[in-house]
């Protein structure tokens, strides 16, 4: 099942990044509107503001060496790299992401084939739950929408407290399903979910407050979360605004289906956001 998960992502993101990165660049994220979500902006700034209020929510300072754990075409790698003048590796499970990242660092002249002290960003195909990096390598790990294609929530989560160091910051930000203390999902819930699941490639989304129960789980320290859907859920709209002019039709036309069939679902995460269904959350912890 995860095999066949895996290829399906790689695949979805191999045919995807390269239409994604023509119309929006190169963020692969939702971008931040504001707490009450009605502040108006370039989409792109949105998508680097969503980046600066999320390091500030965490509290991070200066990491030295930093994981980016589905960092698709380098966006945030490279962002975080500069930043912090750090050291920063990506993993992603699409060939085609990983490739187009190291060309980018390249360009900007961050690809740190000199071995000397700088920003440094490097990337590799790797699959989330079987880290290919040493216990306790790294200070600060960043995974900005990327646990939703997780097939064991908690053994990503396990994995992640695995490579980070004592002290270090742990910083997931994911798509989840409204919280199910209260209500368990109703049958209408599950399948408008499962449409999702099906056409962006997830196994499935869990809530916030299970994410949440996973990190105590772990021995996660300084645990804290927040649920940021009103501040990200106008990024859809602009999405659906912008993916069906000429420019955009034509990659669509040559991209494939299964990036077609995205496209035409964008609905799907909108009606979601709208109706408190589908939430975007964030977890902190500290090891």
């Amino acid at each position: 099942m995860t095999s066949t998960l895996n290829q399906q992502i790689q695949q979805f993101y191999d045919a995807s990044s390269g239409l994604w990165e023509q119309i929006w660049g190169e963020h692969m994220h939702h971008g931040y509107y504001g707490a009450d979500g009605r502040q108006s902006k370039e989409r792109r700034q949105a998508q680097i503001d969503l980046i600066e209020e999320l390091l500030q929510w965490a509290q991070v300072e200066q990491p030295e060496r930093i994981l980016d754990v589905g960092c698709g075409i380098g966006g945030s790698s490279l962002y975080l790299a500069e930043k912090f003048n750090a050291n920063v590796t990506g993993v992603t499970l699409s060939p085609v992401q990983a490739g187009r990242a190291a060309e980018r660092a390249k360009s900007a002249g961050m690809a740190g084939n000199g071995g000397g002290a700088g920003a440094i960003a490097q990337f590799q195909v790797a699959d989330a739950l079987n880290l290919p990096f040493a216990d306790q390598s790294f200070d600060f790990i960043w995974s900005l929408e990327s646990g939703e294609h997780m097939p064991d929530k908690a053994k990503f989560m396990q994995e992640c407290y695995r490579v980070l160091k004592p002290g270090g910051t742990f910083l997931m930000v994911t798509w989840c399903h409204r919280p199910i203390d209260r209500q368990p999902l109703t049958a209408d819930e599950q399948k408008h979910l499962a449409e999702i699941y099906r056409v962006y490639c997830l196994p499935y989304v869990l809530s916030l407050p299970e994410y949440e129960a996973i990190a105590h789980t772990l021995n996660f320290q300084q645990i804290r979360t927040a649920d940021w859907s009103t501040a990200v859920a106008p990024f859809w709209d602009v999405v659906i605004s912008s993916a069906f002019n000429f420019e955009a039709l034509v990659g669509l036309l040559t991209s494939g289906w299964t990036t077609i069939q995205a496209a035409l679902s964008l609905s799907l995460m909108q009606r979601g956001y709208q109706s408190g269904l589908v939430r975007f959350g964030l977890l902190y912890a500290t090891r």
